[in-house]
């Protein structure tokens, strides 16, 4: 179900070296039972950040999502030496949206750890 009103935004921070993740790849995925759509792919800007919401107005809808960041591509990117296969690679957060309103799931990573919460 569409419910404008809402809005799903993210950001990536390095916590290793105390600095936005730019140029970090994410896709969206809504999930229907084990069924899994993707929905986009969009590159953390110099913030960290998306350019846009990801999803906002009429392509909000409530439902559960996966965001996937491809942290050991950005990883390998600033030069870190990863073990193979990385401890962290791909890192996917599952999370719900029941209601109309802003959700904001940031990613704090490092090559041994990541956290998220929702943000404001």
């Amino acid at each position: 179900m569409s419910m404008t009103g809402g809005k799903l935004t993210t950001h990536v921070l390095d916590t290793a070296t105390g600095r936005p993740a730019a140029g970090l790849s994410i896709a969206l995925y809504r999930l229907e039972g084990e069924q899994r759509a993707h929905l986009k792919t969009v590159s953390t800007n110099d913030d960290g950040r998306c350019d846009a919401p990801l999803l906002e107005g009429d392509a909000f809808a409530i439902g559960t999502y996966e965001l996937v960041f491809q942290s050991g591509d950005y990883l390998r990117g600033q030069g870190i030496a990863l073990a193979d296969p990385p401890f962290l690679d791909v890192v996917p957060i599952r999370f719900g949206m029941a209601e109309a309103k802003h959700y904001h799931v940031p990613l704090l990573i490092s090559p041994y750890s990541y956290s998220t919460y929702r943000g404001s």
